[in-house]
């Protein structure tokens, strides 16, 4: 999708038009919109430019005349041609000819809605996975930063596995629920999501086939996809993960993979039970199936703590454990790390050093810092106490507007509220109308492609006041559309 961060000025002399065309011909001819590439719908445009479509018509009617743009029917408008094209005999390269070559398959169209949408102050974000700026411990940041000169005296490469400063304080950290494990069967990565990269691309063989939660998190993105894997559901309930299905699917579907959030579950916000978690390591040992444990929610608990690991109930090196500092203190950190058997992180962190030689060795200190000076554990219990004050207000706002349209649990910890709605729904349309009202939801069906009664909510990122005005809002909308059905 082009991306698009510019509106014209209503106070300019030239007509609003004419200052889209321009911005337009601006970005055709500098290459940075390529011939072929496909602009939003007219409707997404003259909301992004905060025109009527009938401005819009004419800026696209100009550079179309010009043959800058093209018009196809049922498909939208492209970028036809450039600047450079119209003058030489040979065009420039294609560079969109590109772009279904590469290994990696694009994301489904709604998450990249959504990734853009997110940085749109505009929007009321009802279903973000992160912590609201609200809740950044600014002077707790401080504090750190301003002890790391004294810690720091060069800001080279790190070690493959990552600084061993950090490795120690989560070998540490890690032995406070359960998990014994050294600093060298721990690397850090940036981010749990840049775990499953390595995972894929150094341990599974092509054709894999992964067992996971139904629905889950990783159904919306295509990244085992585009490592010619399969991603096979298994349902879930109150207690977590159905068991029955494991020996099956490995039996006939050539498993080589189970991957599970038994904590505060995404998108559900369930969390597996400790005799649920011991029932899943005895048939994974049984059928010597390996597990990723993507724990990286565990710290969000706002009754009481969830029970201990996976990777504590087992001493086979059957499980690689996932926990990063992205949920519970700062995404930017860019912060997390793989515990798992001495030769499999060895593996992982060589390909670690292929492909971005490390991550940031500033991050690193700062979370090693942040570990070892106690503020973390300070830090997490006022992140606590606002997530709850949050649940409440989002619970007693669904109470008040959807108890006749829709069930949900409460959640037990985590960002997450499983909205299940009585009357199906078009996602779609949802997904639009909502956008349109200025309100930025994740429908299920990007977490389990058949859901059509879903909605992941989020209470950890809006405002209180967004929140409960952008809950009443959705409600209203969900009614008209179930009225509309």
């Amino acid at each position: 999708m082009l991306s698009i961060d510019w509106a014209p000025n209503p106070k300019d002399s030239l007509p609003l038009y004419q200052q889209i065309s321009e911005y337009m011909k601006n970005k055709i001819a500098t290459g940075e919109w390529p011939i072929n590439s496909k602009l939003p719908p007219q409707r997404t445009l003259a909301r992004i430019f905060q025109v009527n479509r009938s401005t819009l018509a004419i800026a696209l009617d100009e550079l179309i005349a010009d043959g800058l743009l093209e018009s196809k029917l049922g498909s939208g408008t492209w970028v036809a041609n450039n600047t450079w094209s119209l003058l030489a005999s040979t065009p420039p390269n294609n560079w969109t000819s590109y772009l279904d070559r590469g290994i990696h398959l694009p994301n489904l169209h709604t998450i990249q809605e959504i990734n853009h949408l997110e940085f749109n102050p505009k929007v009321i974000r009802l279903s973000t996975g992160e912590l609201s700026p609200e809740i950044f411990p600014k002077t707790m940041m401080d504090s750190i930063l301003r002890k790391l000169p004294d810690r720091i005296h060069a800001l080279g490469y790190e070690e493959p596995r990552g600084l061993l400063f950090l490795r120690e304080q989560i070998s540490i950290y890690l032995s406070s629920f359960g998990i014994n494990a050294s600093p060298a069967s721990i690397m850090i990565v940036s981010g749990a999501l840049q775990a499953l990269q390595l995972i894929c691309s150094s341990l599974l063989p092509k054709e894999s086939t992964i067992l996971l939660e139904k629905p889950s998190y990783l159904f919306s993105l295509k990244l085992f996809q585009s490592m010619n894997m399969d991603l096979c559901g298994i349902p879930l309930d109150e207690e977590g993960m159905n068991m029955e299905p494991i020996s099956f699917h490995k039996k006939h579907k050539n498993v080589n993979l189970l991957y599970t959030i038994p904590c505060f579950h995404n998108p559900t916000g369930i969390t597996m039970t400790k005799e649920r978690r011991k029932s899943i390591i005895n048939i994974c040992q049984k059928e010597q199936l390996p597990i990723i444990e993507d724990d990286v929610y565990r710290e969000l608990w706002l009754d009481t703590p969830p029970p201990i690991p996976l990777k504590a109930l087992e001493k086979e090196g059957l499980v690689l454990y996932l926990g990063s500092l992205s949920k519970s203190l700062s995404p930017g950190l860019r912060i997390g790390w793989i515990v798992g058997p001495e030769p499999v992180i060895e593996r992982l962190a060589d390909i670690k050093m292929q492909t971005d030689y490390g991550s940031s060795s500033l991050s690193q200190w700062a979370a090693a810092e942040w570990l070892t000076s106690g503020l973390y554990q300070t830090h997490l219990e006022e992140v606590r106490t606002q997530l709850r004050i949050r649940r409440k207000v989002a619970c007693n706002a669904l109470e008040a507007h959807f108890s006749d349209i829709a069930t949900w649990q409460i959640p037990k910890g985590g960002f997450y509220i499983w909205l299940i709605l009585n009357q199906a729904v078009s996602m779609q349309k949802l997904f639009k109308e909502a956008l349109n009202n200025g309100l930025l939801i994740h429908p299920g069906n990007i977490y389990d492609t058949l859901s059509n009664r879903h909605l992941r909510l989020s209470y950890s990122y809006a405002s209180l006041p967004e929140m409960e005005n952008g809950l009443f809002r959705l409600s209203e909308l969900i009614k008209t559309l179930i009225r509309q059905s």
